[in-house]
Parts: C-alpha cells; structure tokens; sequence
C-alpha cells in the first residue's frame, strides 16, 4: 500500500510541475510581448523550483526503483515518470529562455509589431497544450493525444510561418531583430514537442506500446 502511495505522489507532483510550467509560458509570453521587466526576472527566478521539483522526482523513482524491485508495470511507469520530468524540466527552461529573450530587449520590445499577433497564438497554443498535457498526466485519459497533436501541429505551422517572415526580401526590422524572433520562434516549437513526447511517454506507461511505435493520432 505504501508503495502504491509513493507512485502517486510521483504522479502529483508531475502534475505540480505540469502546472508551474504552463504558468512559467504564459507568464513568459506577457513579458515578452508587454515588455515587462520584473515579470521576465519572475519567470526566471521561479524556473530553480521547477528544478528542485523534477529533481525531487527523479530522486524518489530512483530511490523506488532500487529499493522496491517494482514488477515491470511498475517499473514502466518510475521509469516513464523519470523521463517525463526531464522533458518538463526542459520545457520550464525553454519558458525561462524566452524570459529572458524579453529581459535582455527591455525596454525595447522584442516583437515587432507586425509579429504580435503571431507569438499571441503561439503562446495561446502553447498553454493548451501544457493544460491537456497537465490533465493526461493526472487522468491518464488519452483521448487528450490527438488534441495535443493538434496543437503541436498548429505551432510547428507557425514556427514556418516566422522563418519564412524573417528571410523574406520584404523583412525590415534588422538582422538583431531576425535573430530574436528565429530564437523565441524556436523555444515554443521545442516547448510543445516536448509536451508531444510526455503524451507519448504517457501512452506507453498506460498502454505498454513501445515508445519508438507510439502515435498521438491513432
């Protein structure tokens, strides 16, 4: 019983870190495009207990794994759950990062203009994607995957979109402002394949398909 206790508190603090990451974009996006100073250093500031948290997680699943000897189901999901929290981890630096893309601009924005709109829905996309990500984890319900496939789709197309923007003749803003906006466009294309691959990870713990065979589609 107490075994089954410590599998669950892995499981809620995924979902505590599920939530702080999705907090840590939103909050990272209003930076950026408000041009907030003291929220970036927020974002930032809050990524060490995303880090002490996914430590902590990884530290108890070590722990079960060598000191229970789990059966193999147990073991997929200590052994999945070890995974996830690395995938969220990263997902909470490439928040900070975009923090600090903003912090480093300030009091200049970083966006032009013409491109708010743009990372208003990459933002908007990449909280929905967190928020369904956050409710797999908690209730296993995998008809969430395709949604998320979805919206990682819906990013991806933008990610493109911005590329195409930046290297276009008609491009006016300057090569600095080229590279910032190829950066951000970056972090919330790997922030949302990151959540792609802890859907994936989920549909193995809860399925047994191999991760490598795993689809969010099906």
């Amino acid at each position: 019983m107490a075994y089954a206790s410590d599998i669950e508190a892995v499981n809620a603090e995924l979902v505590e870190v599920a939530t702080l990451v999705g907090l840590a974009m939103v909050s990272a996006t209003r930076a950026l495009l408000n041009s907030d100073n003291d929220l970036a250093q927020s974002v930032i500031a809050q990524d060490e207990r995303i880090d002490i948290l996914t430590a902590d997680i990884e530290e108890r699943c070590v722990d079960l794994i060598s000191a229970q000897q789990p059966t193999a189901r147990d073991l997929r999901i200590l052994i999945g759950s070890l995974r996830i929290a690395a995938s969220l981890e990263r997902m909470g630096d490439l928040a900070s990062h975009v923090a600090k893309q903003a912090r480093m601009r300030f009091p200049n924005p970083v966006v032009p203009e013409d491109l708010r709109g743009t990372f208003e829905e990459m933002g908007a996309l990449a909280q929905a994607i967190v928020t369904k990500t956050g409710q797999v984890i908690a209730t296993k319900d995998l008809s969430l995957a395709a949604d998320i496939a979805a919206h990682d789709e819906e990013v991806d197309r933008l990610h493109r979109e911005l590329f195409r923007v930046v290297l276009s003749p008609n491009w006016s803003s300057g090569t600095e402002a080229a590279i910032d906006i190829t950066l951000l466009s970056r972090y919330y294309e790997r922030y949302a394949d990151h959540a792609v691959s802890v859907t994936r990870r989920l549909i193995t713990i809860v399925t047994g398909e191999p991760y490598v065979g795993v689809s969010l589609t099906q």
